[in-house]
């Protein structure tokens, strides 16, 4: 389902004594997080912040907002989470958030079997891993191209073509 707005990263920590705090991006990497000159504290866009100063620093973003300006401020926003408005993104053809994968059914390109929804997604490193439920059941599949034959975050909709096992308890459910 295609959302406004974003979850982006999270606030994890403070970076020396005025006010920078360093962020946990949740995209492929703290470049994609450092390109934006608005950021919202809230999912629904009532509370923007404008970004004063972004630079990335290893796999995290060290980030300046207005209104935090000293260690103690930084502190207190630990732990929030940062989003962003998408219309303000720019992807990739072929590329999607995971906010908008979650809550998406797949089903099976060839049969039309209805496996459940992705309620997560974990990176591995090598590849991204689908966190699938259906049923009180979680099915872990592994998110590789070669796997997936379309993905239509619009209609919240995404078809795979799994390997022999990882859902045949559900396969047999139906």
């Amino acid at each position: 389902m295609l959302k406004e707005y974003l979850s982006v990263g999270q606030i994890v920590g403070t970076h020396g004594v005025r006010g920078e705090m360093r962020v946990q991006p949740w995209s492929d990497g703290p470049e994609f997080l450092k390109k934006f000159k608005t950021l919202y504290y809230d999912p629904r866009g009532e509370k923007p912040v404008n970004v004063v100063n972004a630079r990335v620093h290893g796999n995290v973003v060290l980030l300046t907002l207005e209104g935090v300006d000293t260690m103690e401020k930084a502190q207190a926003m630990r732990s929030r989470t940062l989003y962003i408005r998408r219309a303000d993104a720019k992807l990739p053809k072929g590329s999607y958030f995971v906010d908008e994968l979650c809550g998406c059914e797949v089903s099976d390109a060839g049969t039309g079997a209805v496996y459940g929804v992705i309620t997560s997604v974990s990176p591995t490193g090598a590849n991204d891993v689908w966190h699938i439920e259906k049923d009180g059941k979680e099915y872990l599949f592994p998110a590789v191209s070669a796997f997936i034959d379309s993905v239509d975050v619009a209609a919240n909709r995404v078809t795979v073509r799994p390997i022999k096992g990882i859902f045949d308890e559900a396969e047999n459910a139906d």
